[in-house]
């Protein structure tokens, strides 16, 4: 579990609610772990180089996946110092156990797009479409964040779909897409924004009403509690927070 936990990019978060002005710990140092969202990863990775730049005794080390994975990790003992997940749902297992320091704070939110191949080749234009004899349209699994809520507007819609894959996380969906493996996938927004070479994200109504909020928290037992908290006030700063609304995310 260990070596989930430090497995990942390089860069930090934070939990606690900024002051005015704040923008990193001062004198914070050490190794910094932070588990996060796979939908996190391309902000993140830039909000981590930021922190550590404004803080030169910090190394930050991220492990991304699916946050009902990642939730697990921590709740079985993973060493982390934060946790950044894609809904509260996956955040109250965690806080349930009693491995939170504090209350999680909703940072940021996602919404869904239907994301295709470049050029959109089956002409994709809703939900509904996703339904079209020998289309292959990948999902994230229910207990998955992404899954979750693409469940939810798959109702919305009263559109019915089997998918030719269940993934554990976003960046796995969207791969399959990517690839060529499926003509289709819901994902975050945000992902297909950093994937935007090579798909194109088809917005549709009813994500609006399966949009996801995104809490993060500093952990009971974080190795390095000082630099958690400090990581998570510059994730809530205002420049920082422009990075994730760059990408794609809402203001919460």
């Amino acid at each position: 579990m260990a070596a989930l936990a430090l497995s990942g990019c390089s860069d930090s978060t934070d939990t606690s609610t900024p002051a005015a002005g704040a923008s990193s710990g001062a004198g914070v140092s050490g190794n910094l772990t932070v588990l996060a969202a796979a939908s996190l990863t391309e902000s993140f990775n830039k909000i981590g180089k930021d922190f550590e730049t404004a803080n030169p005794g910090v190394k930050v080390t991220f492990s991304y996946g699916g946050s009902s994975g990642l939730a697990q990790q921590i709740t079985s003992g993973a060493p982390a110092d934060v946790f950044a997940s894609a809904s509260p749902a996956t955040m109250k297992t965690v806080t349930d156990a009693g491995d939170a320091n504090g209350e999680a704070a909703v940072f940021v939110k996602n919404q869904l797009v239907i994301a295709v191949a470049k050029g959109n080749p089956k002409g994709i234009k809703a939900l509904s479409d996703l339904t079209a004899p020998g289309l292959k349209v990948a999902l994230c699994a229910e207990q998955v964040p992404c899954g979750a809520a693409a469940k939810k507007a798959l109702a919305a819609a009263n559109v019915k779909l089997t998918p030719v894959t269940l993934e554990q996380d976003v960046k796995s969906a969207l791969s399959k897409v990517k690839l060529g493996e499926v003509d289709a996938a819901l994902v975050y927004r945000t992902d297909a924004k950093a994937a935007a070479t090579d798909v194109e994200g088809i917005e549709f109504p009813e994500s609006a009403g399966a949009i996801n909020d995104y809490p993060i928290v500093t952990l009971k037992s974080a190795p390095n509690p000082s630099a958690a908290a400090a990581f998570v006030a510059f994730v809530q700063s205002g420049p920082e927070l422009d990075v994730l609304i760059d990408a794609g995310f809402q203001k919460p």
